[in-house]
């Protein structure tokens, strides 16, 4: 188990660091709206290439920073339901559906993604709109965001079956606590705002 272990923490590593810097894009995407809405406020013109590369960046953005949030365990899941369940359930449940449902739609989006992308770069697909981006780097993100999700769920089911041999702290227990800790603490306050002593 040590050598998955491993190999787990190199790939989170991986995927810590390339969200991170890829996270900033959102700045690059933010300034290149503001610009283009203030050129055409101003000046009455547009670039179909500046409209279409802001939505490549929140793409890239949205796509490959899905593996840092499941990393963080920051990825939707039903919370009120999730946080009372004992750490044992929760456990299994995150195998489960790492297991039955992440891992088979990601090698699904993955295998459906290789030949998108190969049949756009190979006529090199441009864009509908007059003075656009290529289509197939876009296309892209696709197919390589899947493969680090792919990577990321290997790690996490990795990590859950350690947790569940007792070879590695369950990171559950951190967020466990914390919720616990943010519902007394309102609890508390709602309890002051009735006027009642806490």
């Amino acid at each position: 188990m040590q050598p998955l272990l491993y190999l787990s923490r190199g790939i989170d590593a991986f995927n810590s660091w390339a969200g991170r810097w890829l996270s900033w894009l959102i700045v690059i995407a933010v300034l290149i709206s503001a610009t283009n809405a203030i050129v055409r406020k101003l000046f009455d013109m547009s670039s179909n290439s500046f409209l279409e590369l802001q939505w490549v960046l929140f793409s890239i953005v949205f796509l490959m920073c899905s593996p840092w949030t499941l990393l963080n365990n920051e990825h939707i899941r039903i919370d009120i339901i999730n946080h009372r369940m004992p750490l044992k359930v929760r456990s299994w449940i995150d195998l489960v559906g790492h297991s039955l449902f992440l891992l088979p739609l990601a090698a699904i989006m993955l295998y459906m993604a290789v030949p998108f992308f190969l049949a756009s770069y190979r006529v090199n697909e441009q864009s509908f709109s007059a003075g656009g981006l290529p289509q197939w780097p876009a296309k892209a993100l696709i197919m390589i965001s899947m493969a680090m999700l792919l990577v990321q769920g290997l790690s996490e089911l990795i990590k859950r079956i350690a947790v569940m041999r007792g070879l590695i702290p369950d990171p559950n227990a951190a967020a466990l606590s914390a919720h616990e800790a943010a519902q007394a603490e309102a609890e508390r306050l709602a309890m002051q705002i009735a006027g009642e002593k806490p």
